[in-house]
């Protein structure tokens, strides 16, 4: 029963949140956003545990597998365009990758963060499974680095629009790449909105980013620390 009232309150939910955002299309809206909030606020008032909302929240992750999957269509439709700029869809998602942990060590290191904590914020660019793995292989806080991955998620979501139209970013290749590498989830649902191109460039940077990431940045950190 409680599996059952938190599938149905949560899919609820996040049907409102779609409809707010349809009618006020602004990135603080996002659905994901302003449902994680909600969601989390009411948990808290009403003292409820994570493990029992997780009664039935585990049952809506399950189909995070198939829709990871179902990605492989606007992949295939777009295949031509994939294979066209494969060297500057590597070398860019390359870029991404070292840019991300460059960036994020030397401002940790700037603010004399412990090891620990830039073992653990070192994956927050790559998916949230992935990310947990590779920051847990650097005696980092995987729960935390999951929250950290949310974070940089929601951030990309919502600036990463106006980054685009602030500096006139207007190219499915580009669009795709800064979401899908940086941004991962929260970035390929905002990336849907632009169309299938934006939608599969995004999607094969993030699955590319995890791949490439689970290598890159276990050899970073030994280098580094």
């Amino acid at each position: 029963m409680i599996a059952l009232v938190v599938i149905i309150s949560t899919v609820i939910l996040f049907l409102l949140g779609q409809k707010l955002y349809n009618k006020f299309p602004n990135p603080f809206l996002l659905p994901i956003l302003t449902v994680t909030i909600l969601t989390v606020i009411f948990l808290l008032m009403a003292d409820i545990p994570y493990a029992i909302y997780m009664e039935g929240g585990h049952i809506i992750q399950l189909m995070l597998g198939p829709a990871v999957v179902a990605l492989a269509f606007p992949l295939y439709n777009q295949r031509q365009l994939i294979f066209k700029y494969k060297y500057s869809i590597l070398c860019s998602l390359f870029v991404a990758m070292f840019a991300g942990l460059i960036s994020v060590y030397s401002l940790l290191l700037l603010f004399k963060a412990s090891d620990t904590f830039i073992y653990t914020a070192l994956p927050k660019s790559l998916t949230t499974p992935v990310a947990m793995q590779v920051s847990d292989s650097l005696t980092g806080i995987a729960p935390l680095t999951a929250v950290l991955v949310m974070i940089a998620g929601f951030t990309g979501g919502i600036l990463g629009p106006i980054l685009f139209k602030f500096a006139h970013i207007d190219t499915a290749i580009s669009r795709g790449i800064a979401m899908g590498s940086a941004c991962h989830g929260v970035g390929i649902a905002k990336l849907k909105e632009y169309g299938e191109e934006d939608l599969s460039i995004g999607s094969l940077s993030m699955g590319l980013s995890a791949v490439i990431g689970a290598f890159v940045c276990p050899i970073f950190a030994m280098i580094v620390m």
